[in-house]
């Protein structure tokens, strides 16, 4: 049986914040299931990695022996989540809602116990409150505590409007908690409002507040921005095992570190020994390998897996990229150094606007997998072979000179 110390140890794994931290040593020490809510809106029919940073965290509360309901917002997808955005956001219709909500209940259950997750639809209870139940909940927050809210208020100050109906998502959210009785609630760093509006609406129903655990928000393949789609910097769980495979090995070396934390569940211990390797002398290519193997084999199968690592060699090692090539150390600067930048540092092009065009007609590779963003950032500390074309080849390290 595992202890609460190292239960713990095991949670706060990747964490941002809890709060409060004593409250969750408090409800372990009961020694009962906790209820671990987590709520989704389905607003795009796939998921990418970025996404399964808090499923993750729910399968390890499960692994503990938790209880872990799934909550799809299909009722809040129809209000419109307004968290991070200067405008108001457009509320998805009723049938695009459950159409992304049957493909997101097929992919969780790459990660998820299906025998042991519950999933839930907040319209079981949202959408029997008529319009005085809702405002008795409007009731229970006041305006000013709204515009604490940092991309409510910056859009107050900015003279941007702000809709009515926009106040109605931390409160249904928080309700969300009420109506689950939830002892834990996983979010987004950009989540932590709603996810406190939710302990004080427990506390005003009569329950015991909720603890909230935030989750940084992933970095994409750029290591700068978060993960997203249309930043064409994501690995999406659906991609084919070689696509997957070499979108993992682009990255850089320091956010190889990253990925592992919060999406690999080796045990942190493991990943620290990985460290000490590299430290002495171990490549970093062949942890990541063990990364992209591990991640396809999550979401695919093993065979997958060891099939792409297999292509991977043949594409990289035999013949596709030749023993003999130019080697370049250029400075990065601490913020890292756009992709064109860097191939034209490296002699393979003539200039960034060269570079950024090769990069759009897909003619640019990092270490054997294609670079599809032009506005790219190459992270310092990284050691990696450039490609442009069939025939310009050059092995680049960037550092922080």
């Amino acid at each position: 049986m595992t202890s609460v110390v190292e239960t713990m140890e095991i949670i706060r794994r990747g964490s941002d914040e809890i709060l409060l931290e004593k409250d969750l040593v408090s409800k372990l020490e009961r020694n009962r299931p906790l209820r671990i809510k987590a709520g989704f809106d389905p607003t795009a029919p796939d998921l990418h990695l970025g996404h399964t940073v808090l499923v993750n965290k729910l399968r390890q509360f499960q692994d503990l022996g938790h209880e872990v309901i799934f909550l799809i917002g299909d009722f809040t997808g129809m209000i419109g989540d307004p968290t991070g955005k200067n405008v108001t956001r457009k509320p998805l219709s009723r049938e695009e809602i459950l159409e992304n909500a049957k493909t997101y209940e097929a992919q969780i259950f790459k990660i998820l116990d299906p025998d042991k997750t519950r999933v839930e639809f907040n319209s079981r209870w949202m959408g029997k409150m008529n319009a005085a139940d809702l405002i008795q909940l409007a009731a229970r927050h006041t305006v000013a505590r709204m515009l604490e809210r940092d991309d409510f208020s910056k859009r107050y100050k900015g003279g941007q409007p702000i809709a009515i109906h926009e106040f109605l998502y931390p409160l249904v959210q928080g309700y969300d908690s009420v109506a689950l009785e939830a002892d834990v609630e996983l979010g987004g760093t950009d989540q932590k409002f709603n996810l406190l509006v939710g302990r004080q609406l427990q506390e005003i129903y009569g329950q015991e507040p909720q603890v909230v655990q935030t989750m940084p928000i992933l970095e994409g393949l750029d290591g700068v921005q978060k993960m997203s789609k249309s930043l064409n910097n994501y690995i999406g769980i659906d991609d084919k095992p070689d696509d997957m495979f070499g979108k993992i090995m682009s990255i850089s070396d320091d956010l190889m570190w990253r990925y592992l934390e919060l999406l690999s569940f080796k045990p942190m211990q493991e990943i620290k020994a990985l460290e000490e390797q590299i430290s002495q002398g171990m490549n970093p290519r062949d942890v990541k390998v063990s990364l992209a193997q591990e991640i396809i084999e999550r979401f695919h199968d093993r065979e997958a897996a060891v099939k792409a690592n297999e292509n991977f060699v043949a594409r990289f090692r035999k013949g596709a990229i030749p023993d003999e090539m130019p080697e370049v150390t250029l400075d990065s600067g601490v913020d890292g150094l756009p992709i064109a930048n860097v191939l034209k540092g490296a002699g393979l092009v003539k200039g960034t606007s060269e570079g950024m065009r090769m990069v759009r007609q897909g003619a640019v590779k990092i270490d054997g997998a294609k670079v599809e963003a032009p506005n790219y950032l190459c992270k310092p500390g990284s050691r990696a072979v450039y490609q442009v074309g069939k025939r310009r080849f050059a092995r680049v390290e960037l550092l922080v000179v």
